[in-house]
């Protein structure tokens, strides 16, 4: 018989050391090499090695590689990264975070064992890479950083570095997991000092860091006019992301095909080019200027709709997964499903109500729940329930509505996850 597996246990045992300098080493080779074609550009503005003690290094999360700049930037000193805890139950990276000594981390809850790895790190004179967002953004935009990060920083006082990405998201998109190539950028600088974290609230140092954390791909791009090569799939399921048509206000009715995007129900759309460029289908069409801008739109509404109808619900057909305990998750698969039933988010919350088996159903308040993570693409999210994790699959294209809805409900009721000041335009003459 093969030795019993128990994963739970075993990573809430686990003990975390700095990464092995040579494992440290080969990581590092391998990345470089892989990373060749993404025409990557380094600035160190301050370097990190000059800092002889621990250190945070923190970085705006654009995509699912982000981790091959923050290494290369940073080299050779030795940074232990913090990773999704549902990411330890793959089978294909479970060894390679074991020897890389990655940390675990339940987002947007309270995680004691991921707050002791990272002070175990830290007293053993080492240092912890993480992305304060909490995932890799959905649509070229910063989310709000986790609230109450600023508290951690300023009670451990150690320096803070942030690395600058610019062009990963375009790279490799949530909606596409295609390899795009074009050129890709990373800036490493020193944004606060153990002086500058007493001298700063908790507030202060969040509201610092979502300043120092804002950019928008598609503008970015706009500015660069980087040319990408792609598999001819720019409009690959983005409409994931462009859920809402622009012109006749139609919802999952947009499809995106190669370089196209267009409206099942009036026609509406255009193509994508080289440059991220839109190209209406024709001159009687009603397309945003960019993605995200089309993504605001869809915000705005949801703000206006949610806040004008106090009895606002909205319901999708989804199935549930969880992660397993006594075996690894195989062929990229981030859990197991066990359920079908009705997911439902209105005023109260966010819940759950299984067909067959009451197992999984769940109700959670806005106190609790703020957002919505993407853990892989756009096709499903997770939340966290009683400290489990749980996959979402909604039977359509929704996912980032959910995102946005969850987000919206929480500012409207609670607001602890509050929006940027540069888009209090959104809530203007509601």
């Amino acid at each position: 018989m093969g030795k019993e597996i128990n994963i739970r246990k075993e990573i809430a045992t686990r003990k975390f050391k700095q990464t092995n300098r040579f494992f440290y080493w080969i990581y590092r080779t391998i990345m470089k090499f892989v990373g060749k074609k993404y025409h990557a550009h380094y600035e160190i503005v301050d370097d990190v090695n000059d800092c002889k003690g621990p250190c945070f290094v923190i970085f705006n999360h654009l995509s699912r590689i982000d981790h091959m700049y923050v290494n290369e930037i940073t080299y050779p000193k030795r940074v232990n990264m913090l990773a999704g805890y549902n990411e330890f139950y793959r089978s294909h990276l479970h060894w390679v975070f074991k020897m890389n000594n990655v940390l675990p981390k339940k987002q947007y809850i309270n995680d004691i064992v991921s707050t002791k790895a990272i002070l175990s790190i830290i007293k053993q004179g080492g240092s912890v890479t993480f992305a304060p967002e909490g995932l890799a953004t959905n649509d070229g935009m910063n989310k709000p950083i986790v609230p109450h990060t600023g508290n951690l920083l300023k009670k451990i006082g150690i320096p803070v570095y942030f690395v600058e990405l610019r062009g990963q998201y375009l790279q490799n998109t949530k909606h596409c997991l295609d390899e795009r190539y074009g050129e890709t950028y990373a800036k490493i600088s020193l944004l606060f000092s153990p002086e500058d974290l007493k001298s700063l609230s908790g507030d202060e140092i969040d509201a610092k860091i979502n300043q120092a954390f804002r950019h928008d791909e598609y503008e970015w791009q706009k500015q660069k006019h980087i040319k990408w090569t792609t598999n001819g799939r720019m409009c690959h399921r983005l409409e994931d992301i462009l859920y809402k048509c622009p012109k006749c206000g139609s919802e999952f009715s947009m499809e995106g095909v190669a370089d196209q995007i267009k409206c099942k129900v009036c026609g509406n759309g255009a193509t994508v080019d080289e440059y991220y460029d839109f190209h209406k289908l024709n001159d009687d069409c009603v397309i945003f200027e960019t993605p995200s801008k089309w993504v605001n739109e869809e915000r705005i509404s949801i703000i206006k709709e949610i806040r004008k109808d106090a009895e606002y619900s909205f319901t999708e057909n989804v199935e549930i997964g969880v992660l397993p305990n006594d075996h690894y998750l195989k062929d990229y698969k981030t859990s197991e499903k066990v359920a079908k039933g009705v997911l439902t988010v209105n005023h109260e919350g966010m819940n759950f109500k299984g067909e067959n088996t009451s197992l999984y159903d769940f109700n959670l308040s806005y106190e609790e729940l703020y957002t919505v993570i993407t853990e892989l693409d756009s096709s499903y999210f997770n939340v966290y329930v009683n400290g489990e994790y749980y996959d979402i699959f909604p039977e359509r294209k929704s996912t980032i509505k959910i995102s946005m809805l969850v987000e919206e409900m929480h500012r409207l009721h609670v607001n602890k996850y509050k929006n940027f000041p540069w888009n209090d335009y959104m809530y203007e003459n509601l």
